[in-house]
Protein backbone atom coordinates (compact mmCIF):
# COMPACT_ATOMS: atom_id res chain seq x y z
CA UNK A 1 0.00 0.00 0.00
CA UNK A 2 1.28 3.45 -0.93
CA UNK A 3 1.08 6.08 1.79
CA UNK A 4 -0.72 9.34 0.94
CA UNK A 5 1.05 12.71 1.19
CA UNK A 6 -1.23 13.93 3.99
CA UNK A 7 -3.95 16.57 3.85
CA UNK A 8 -4.51 17.80 0.30
CA UNK A 9 -6.29 21.03 -0.71
CA UNK A 10 -9.58 20.41 -2.53
CA UNK A 11 -8.33 22.44 -5.52
CA UNK A 12 -5.66 19.81 -6.27
CA UNK A 13 -7.61 16.66 -5.35
CA UNK A 14 -7.45 13.74 -7.77
CA UNK A 15 -10.81 12.83 -9.34
CA UNK A 16 -12.61 9.70 -8.16
CA UNK A 17 -11.73 6.52 -10.00
CA UNK A 18 -7.95 6.84 -9.48
CA UNK A 19 -5.70 5.04 -7.03
CA UNK A 20 -2.51 6.38 -5.47
CA UNK A 21 0.32 4.25 -6.91
CA UNK A 22 3.48 6.12 -5.87
CA UNK A 23 4.70 8.98 -3.65
CA UNK A 24 8.19 10.46 -4.03
CA UNK A 25 10.12 13.39 -2.60
CA UNK A 26 11.65 15.76 -5.15
CA UNK A 27 14.68 17.98 -4.73
CA UNK A 28 15.94 20.24 -7.45
CA UNK A 29 15.47 23.60 -9.11
CA UNK A 30 12.87 25.55 -10.98
CA UNK A 31 14.75 27.26 -13.81
CA UNK A 32 13.62 30.71 -14.91
CA UNK A 33 14.65 32.61 -18.03
CA UNK A 34 14.52 36.33 -18.72
CA UNK A 35 12.15 37.29 -21.55
CA UNK A 36 11.12 40.88 -22.25
CA UNK A 37 12.85 42.05 -19.04
CA UNK A 38 10.86 39.67 -16.81
CA UNK A 39 11.59 36.27 -15.26
CA UNK A 40 9.46 33.47 -16.80
CA UNK A 41 9.39 29.76 -15.88
CA UNK A 42 11.51 27.63 -18.22
CA UNK A 43 11.75 24.14 -16.71
CA UNK A 44 12.05 22.05 -13.57
CA UNK A 45 15.08 19.85 -12.95
CA UNK A 46 14.60 17.54 -9.98
CA UNK A 47 15.48 14.11 -8.66
CA UNK A 48 12.74 11.94 -7.18
CA UNK A 49 13.62 9.71 -4.25
CA UNK A 50 11.76 7.07 -2.29
CA UNK A 51 11.40 6.96 1.51
CA UNK A 52 14.83 5.27 1.81
CA UNK A 53 16.45 8.09 -0.19
CA UNK A 54 17.07 5.99 -3.31
CA UNK A 55 16.80 7.77 -6.66
CA UNK A 56 13.64 6.62 -8.43
CA UNK A 57 13.20 9.15 -11.22
CA UNK A 58 13.93 12.47 -12.86
CA UNK A 59 11.58 15.39 -13.42
CA UNK A 60 12.21 17.79 -16.29
CA UNK A 61 10.76 20.03 -19.00
CA UNK A 62 7.41 18.95 -20.39
CA UNK A 63 6.74 18.46 -17.56
CA UNK A 64 7.78 14.82 -17.64
CA UNK A 65 8.78 12.26 -15.02
CA UNK A 66 11.05 9.38 -16.07
CA UNK A 67 11.78 6.31 -13.94
CA UNK A 68 15.49 5.60 -13.52
CA UNK A 69 14.52 2.04 -12.53
CA UNK A 70 12.49 0.87 -15.51
CA UNK A 71 12.44 3.70 -18.13
CA UNK A 72 8.70 4.28 -17.85
CA UNK A 73 7.59 7.89 -18.16
CA UNK A 74 4.60 10.19 -17.84
CA UNK A 75 4.12 13.61 -19.40
CA UNK A 76 1.39 15.79 -17.93
CA UNK A 77 -0.20 19.22 -18.16
CA UNK A 78 -1.67 21.33 -15.35
CA UNK A 79 -5.43 21.03 -14.91
CA UNK A 80 -7.03 24.47 -15.37
CA UNK A 81 -7.83 26.02 -11.98
CA UNK A 82 -6.26 23.13 -10.04
CA UNK A 83 -3.70 25.10 -8.07
CA UNK A 84 -3.15 25.80 -4.38
CA UNK A 85 -0.98 28.78 -3.37
CA UNK A 86 1.83 28.19 -0.87
CA UNK A 87 3.54 31.17 0.85
CA UNK A 88 7.11 31.56 -0.44
CA UNK A 89 6.82 28.56 -2.75
CA UNK A 90 5.62 27.49 -6.17
CA UNK A 91 1.96 26.45 -5.93
CA UNK A 92 0.72 22.94 -5.40
CA UNK A 93 -0.71 21.57 -8.66
CA UNK A 94 -2.87 18.83 -10.12
CA UNK A 95 -1.64 17.66 -13.52
CA UNK A 96 -3.35 15.29 -15.95
CA UNK A 97 -1.38 12.78 -17.97
CA UNK A 98 -0.98 13.62 -21.66
CA UNK A 99 1.22 10.63 -22.56
CA UNK A 100 2.81 7.62 -20.89
CA UNK A 101 5.57 5.21 -21.88
CA UNK A 102 6.40 1.72 -20.67
CA UNK A 103 4.88 -0.73 -18.23
CA UNK A 104 6.76 0.39 -15.10
CA UNK A 105 6.03 2.76 -12.25
CA UNK A 106 4.86 5.66 -14.48
CA UNK A 107 3.37 3.62 -17.34
CA UNK A 108 -0.28 3.89 -16.33
CA UNK A 109 -0.35 7.23 -14.49
CA UNK A 110 -3.49 9.31 -15.06
CA UNK A 111 -2.81 12.19 -12.63
CA UNK A 112 0.18 13.73 -10.85
CA UNK A 113 0.01 15.99 -7.80
CA UNK A 114 2.76 18.42 -6.81
CA UNK A 115 2.34 18.85 -3.05
CA UNK A 116 4.14 20.29 -0.01
CA UNK A 117 6.16 22.67 -2.15
CA UNK A 118 8.96 24.75 -0.66
CA UNK A 119 10.92 27.39 -2.57
CA UNK A 120 11.15 27.60 -6.34
CA UNK A 121 9.55 31.03 -6.70
CA UNK A 122 10.53 33.34 -9.52
CA UNK A 123 13.55 35.59 -8.99
CA UNK A 124 12.80 39.24 -8.40
CA UNK A 125 14.43 42.31 -9.84
CA UNK A 126 15.76 43.26 -13.23
CA UNK A 127 17.16 40.73 -15.68
CA UNK A 128 18.90 40.62 -19.02
CA UNK A 129 17.05 38.90 -21.87
CA UNK A 130 18.31 35.35 -22.25
CA UNK A 131 19.65 35.05 -18.70
CA UNK A 132 18.68 31.95 -16.73
CA UNK A 133 18.37 31.54 -12.98
CA UNK A 134 17.84 28.23 -11.12
CA UNK A 135 15.90 28.46 -7.85
CA UNK A 136 16.02 25.56 -5.37
CA UNK A 137 12.76 23.82 -4.52
CA UNK A 138 11.40 20.69 -2.91
CA UNK A 139 8.05 19.00 -3.32
CA UNK A 140 6.25 15.73 -2.87
CA UNK A 141 4.92 14.21 -6.09
CA UNK A 142 2.10 11.68 -5.98
CA UNK A 143 1.16 9.52 -8.95
CA UNK A 144 -2.33 8.13 -9.46
CA UNK A 145 -3.49 5.48 -11.92
CA UNK A 146 -7.03 4.76 -13.01
CA UNK A 147 -8.55 2.20 -10.69
CA UNK A 148 -9.14 -0.06 -13.70
CA UNK A 149 -5.41 0.17 -14.51
CA UNK A 150 -5.46 1.92 -17.91
CA UNK A 151 -3.97 5.37 -18.43
CA UNK A 152 -6.35 8.14 -19.42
Amino acid sequence: MVKAAGQVAAAVAVPAGHTLTATYDATGVQVYTCLDSAWKPLEPAATLTDKEGRTIGLHSRGPVWISTLDGSAVAAAPVAGASNARPGAVPELLLKSTATRGEGVFGKVGYVQRLKTEGGVSPTGACVTGAQQPVKYTAVYTFHSPTGGTAQ
